[in-house]
């Protein structure tokens, strides 16, 4: 990969939980202070592997059991590719994307990975329900009654992620143009369809718009902190909002910052859900600038 890349992706969720905190009784992860509800970034690589590996690619970091049902660890996982990180590489698309840390007795080997998102957070303050329900099904404790049930969710959240892919860390890890565009499709659908959002407690999941910006090669500067430069335009009050129709996406300050950079850009790819507007529209946002869809795009 010789090019530098940022990328914006959005997504909704609704009547669901975007990112437990496991040390919070996996409530939605929500600041206190502002009413953001935020996802990490490691929520966000775990859909893309899951995906990818749906998809028939090999990823490294994934639940691994023994026969006895227990978690194989890295180390173990590790000595499959015969404790050559070469292997490793060569065969594995999330540590090429994402890089990762290895260790032989008392050395270690540690890969910066070229894609780094940060976290993402929700362009609007977010409510959170908790409810409760029971199972038909009573438990051994509870003979005369369906045990109880219980989860937190938010009613809606319209989350935005920033990443970027950097040419000189995938030097390291031998990624290649193509893992990103593998990488891209798979941050899409793993974010509709992938057997880990179609659960109980992430049903509600879809993605909204995703676009890749693509600098000449040689380019040293890149935008940056493109999720600070989207806003949301409603009538309603933030904790009211349920559906994506009822907000409009504002992209004016992106353009503006667009401007600023166009003779850096080489090319734009985006997809974009059929339910969303837009203020002003991705032609008057890169406006200059080579703009098509994702090839994949029409196959989603």
């Amino acid at each position: 990969m010789k090019n530098r890349r940022e990328f914006l992706f959005i997504y909704d969720v609704s009547w669901a939980n975007p990112n437990g905190d496991p040390m919070d009784e996996n409530k939605p992860r929500i600041d206190e202070e502002t009413g953001i509800n935020y996802v990490t970034d490691v929520r966000l690589k775990r859909t893309v592997r899951d995906q990818l590996a749906e998809m028939g690619h090999e990823v490294f970091i994934k639940e691994e059991r023994t026969d006895d049902g227990n978690l194989k660890t890295k180390e173990s996982i590790f000595a499959k590719y015969g404790n050559d990180y070469n292997q490793v590489l060569e065969k594995c698309i999330d540590i090429r994307l994402f890089g990762g840390t290895f260790a032989i007795k008392n050395q270690q080997r540690c890969f910066t990975g070229p894609v780094q998102f940060k976290f993402g957070k929700s362009l609007h303050r977010v409510k959170m329900e908790f409810v409760k329900g029971t199972t038909v099904m009573p438990s051994a404790e509870q003979k005369a009654q369906g045990t109880m049930t219980e989860m937190y969710v938010v009613p809606y959240s319209l989350i935005v992620f920033y990443g970027i892919a950097n040419e000189n860390a995938a030097k390291e890890t031998k990624l290649k143009d193509e893992d990103i565009d593998i990488m891209l499709k798979a941050l899409w659908i793993g974010h509709k369809s992938s057997t880990d959002v179609i659960s109980r407690s992430k049903f509600g999941h879809e993605p909204r718009l995703l676009i890749e910006i693509i600098y000449k090669e040689g380019t040293l500067t890149h935008m940056g902190e493109l999720d600070k430069l989207v806003r949301i335009n409603t009538d309603k009050r933030d904790e009211e909002i349920r559906d994506i129709e009822e907000v409009e996406i504002g992209l004016s300050r992106l353009k503006e910052k667009v401007q600023k950079y166009k003779e850096k850009i080489e090319k734009v790819n985006y997809i974009i859900n059929d339910r969303i507007r837009i203020e002003p529209s991705l032609k008057e946002v890169f406006s200059g600038i080579a703009i098509e869809e994702f090839k994949w795009a029409k196959e989603v």
